[in-house]
């Protein structure tokens, strides 16, 4: 009962994170399966059937709040659910000893890129309802976010959110609430993927509702929260966390000595909170400056 409440609050932190930043969800929640003990195939299952019922709260919430585009999410999500049925079959015929590196290593790199993009490179901010991107754009980015999510435990997020708002053409809010919306086509063709080559033996459906009913809390929550909370902020701490849960099947699969992984371990941590206190910081001095600009064109206007 202990673990399955942690599982619980997992989920409501992860979607929480997830429906409010675009992104986290499947990254955060696979790293601390790995760390329980989970085979990276089970774990990435475990979490995309969390999430088809997480990805319809959350696509549900958006959508009362007007965040959703469903010409975004059609031409983004179909070619997303192919990617991910294609990465659950290549990832449940790898065998655990090479998958679990694997995982690592995508979770990891993920991590880093929201790290580096949110702390040194925030997304442009537009303002249009409606994307304009063509199919063009939108299958490629699809298939490739598609594939990563199933074989990493997650990644659609990361990959699809951030390429959108790297644009600068569609308004955050509705890129976040169209990402959200498409995901769960992502998690069907995923979950479909991983049952037709594993079944549903393997899987522990205690972690699965777990996962889900902690999303389901936090899910309109999370819609609410996403232009109410600084992402940028967000998008640092996220990304250092998930490097973090990752850190040690990364160490493990090289030779590194257990003072080498202490030093390791010791100075990532030292920076990533330096990196998250630096930008908190920016944000708050920028924040305060384009206040102040209004502030003096409100008293430039008034006389």
């Amino acid at each position: 009962m202990r673990q399955l409440l942690l599982l619980g609050i997992v989920g409501f932190a992860a979607q929480l994170v997830d429906g409010a930043l675009g992104m986290g969800y499947g990254v955060t929640s696979t790293s601390l399966l790995l760390i329980a003990g989970l085979s990276p195939a089970m774990a990435s299952a475990s979490v995309h059937l969390a999430e088809l019922g997480t990805n319809v709260a959350s696509g549900v919430s958006h959508w009362r709040l007007g965040n959703v585009d469903w010409r975004l999410v059609l031409r983004l999500g179909v070619p997303g659910a192919l990617g991910a049925f294609a990465g659950a079959t290549f990832l449940a015929q790898i065998s655990t000893a090479l998958a679990k590196p694997l995982m690592a290593a995508i979770l990891g790199g993920l991590g880093m890129y929201i790290l580096l993009r949110y702390a040194f490179r925030p997304p442009e901010v537009a303002h249009a309802r409606r994307s304009p991107h063509t199919a063009r754009f939108l299958v490629p980015l699809g298939l490739a976010g598609g594939f990563v999510d199933a074989t990493g435990g997650g990644g659609w997020g990361p990959v699809s959110t951030t390429s959108l708002l790297s644009a600068g053409k569609t308004a955050p809010r509705t890129v976040i609430g169209s990402v959200d919306t498409s995901e769960f086509l992502v998690s069907f063709a995923a979950s479909l993927g991983f049952v037709l080559n594993l079944g549903l033996l393997g899987i522990d459906w205690g972690i699965v509702v777990a996962l889900l009913v902690g999303g389901l809390l936090a899910a309109p929550i999370a819609a609410w929260l996403v232009s109410r909370i600084p992402a940028r902020i967000m998008g640092v701490a996220v990304g250092g966390l998930i490097i973090m849960t990752n850190l040690k099947t990364l160490f493990d699969a090289t030779a590194l000595t257990g003072e080498q992984v202490t030093v390791g371990f010791t100075l990532f941590a030292a920076g990533w909170l330096g990196l998250t206190a630096w930008t908190a910081y920016r944000h708050e001095r920028q924040r305060r400056a384009a206040l102040a600009e209004a502030e003096a064109a409100q008293t430039e206007w008034s006389i």
